[in-house]
């Protein structure tokens, strides 16, 4: 079939040279949020759906998923990836509207951001991510002159970033919005925009976001209650305040595995945007510090294997590698500030670890595409060799 010719297979053989530190951190991490759905959801699972592995169950359903859907991103070259760029952004565009429309689009907790797909729920803000930051990585390529030398090659990508941003806040789905416009952002950046320029429109764009903020009531509820929670400890500071009992509880060393309290039902959410609380409560500050090194050592990878793409002359695969790990690094950031009372409460899971099908499958598809990435750096660096040897066997 002609579509098959799209896809160059990578070896056994040739995955298990991917950077071992990459492949490491991402297994660990994967395995450590396998196990903190398991524990964090007993209680609701239990309570709701009369099993107490129904959301264990769910999320290693979600895991082979994302390793199927996985390997075939890792068998398709980048420079396919670089073709469909403009196709995707439209994709996860047409994805964005169809979520708002009645009948399609499913609504949770006064939040319309899914598509029902039976197996699991897709979330269009995170198809959108990740397609904005392929297309972003071609327009990096493509327009490189541009960017580098006036407004307009820098202030095209962030005009089409507002049309998303649109539909993201009509969701709404703020935290998103600061993901994404925040990655584009840095990714201009690294591809050479001034400095002036830059901090110019993060200046503008922080004021947009903090006008959005408060243009809300219940945003604003959101912000006086990170402020203290303990002003309204049973009603909107609820949350937080659960979350940093568990803080409390995990002390240096952690409950034990399974023996969380805040996750029988006091801690709203532990099985998703708040399971890192639990992790703390049963791990200890000791088990959260390890599990932010592993999502630093996975994310500085990331970004060495992007620098000797960029060495290689593969800018592309380069932007690509940088804009997917800047990608998780703020959702990190942002989740675990708002699990700790850093930053305002917002709908952000931590990735890898939290429950939830389209977070973890697109989440795999893009660290399939940084191996990917890595993959061809190595068969780049080996056909250099190769010609230098023939070279020299010539002369």
């Amino acid at each position: 079939m002609k579509w098959l010719s799209l896809f160059d297979r990578v070896s056994l053989d040739e995955f298990s040279r991917v950077d071992a530190l990459f492949l490491t951190s991402v297994t660990a991490i994967l395995a450590l949020g396998l196990i903190m759905v398991s524990s964090a959801s007993i209680s609701i699972s239990e309570s709701v759906h009369g099993h107490p592995y129904f959301f264990m169950v769910r999320q290693t359903i979600y895991l082979v998923l994302g390793l199927i859907f996985g390997w075939i991103m890792l068998s398709l070259p980048t420079s396919q990836l670089q073709k469909w760029g403009i196709l995707m952004m439209g994709l996860s565009l047409v994805l964005l509207i169809l979520v708002l429309v009645p009948g399609i689009g499913k609504s949770v907790n006064g939040s319309r951001r899914w598509i029902n797909l039976v197996l699991f729920n897709l979330q269009a803000s995170e198809v959108a991510k990740v397609c904005m930051v392929v297309y972003v990585s071609g327009y990096l390529v493509r327009r490189a002159d541009r960017v580098r030398q006036g407004w307009v090659g820098f202030v095209l990508p962030l005009c089409l970033c507002s049309i998303f941003l649109l539909f993201l806040l009509l969701e709404p789905d703020f935290g998103a919005s600061v993901v994404l416009l925040g990655t584009v952002m840095v990714l201009l950046f690294l591809g050479g925009a001034p400095l002036y320029q830059f901090l110019l429109l993060m200046a503008a764009a922080v004021s947009m976001l903090a006008l959005v903020a408060v243009s809300e009531s219940y945003r604003l509820k959101r912000l006086m209650n990170f402020v203290d929670p303990w002003a309204d400890p049973f009603n909107e500071g609820y949350q937080l305040s659960q979350a940093l009992i568990a803080y409390g509880r995990g002390e240096w060393f952690g409950l034990g595995l399974g023996n969380s309290v805040q996750k029988l039902s006091y801690l709203p959410e532990a099985h998703t945007d708040f399971v890192f609380s639990i992790w703390v409560e049963e791990t200890g500050m000791m088990g959260g510090l390890l599990l932010i090194l592993l999502f630093g050592l996975m994310v500085s990878r990331a970004f060495k294997i992007g620098y000797k793409a960029m060495s290689l002359g593969q800018p592309f695969a380069a932007y690509m590698s940088f804009g997917f790990a800047i990608l998780i690094l703020a959702q990190v950031i942002i989740n675990i500030g708002v699990n700790t009372g850093f930053l305002p409460t917002k709908g952000l899971t931590l990735p890898l670890i939290s429950f939830g099908g389209s977070s973890l499958i697109i989440t795999m598809a893009s660290l399939f595409v940084i191996a990917r990435v890595d993959v061809e750096n190595r068969r780049a660096e080996g056909s250099v060799i190769n010609n230098s040897l023939t070279k020299e066997s010539a002369g």
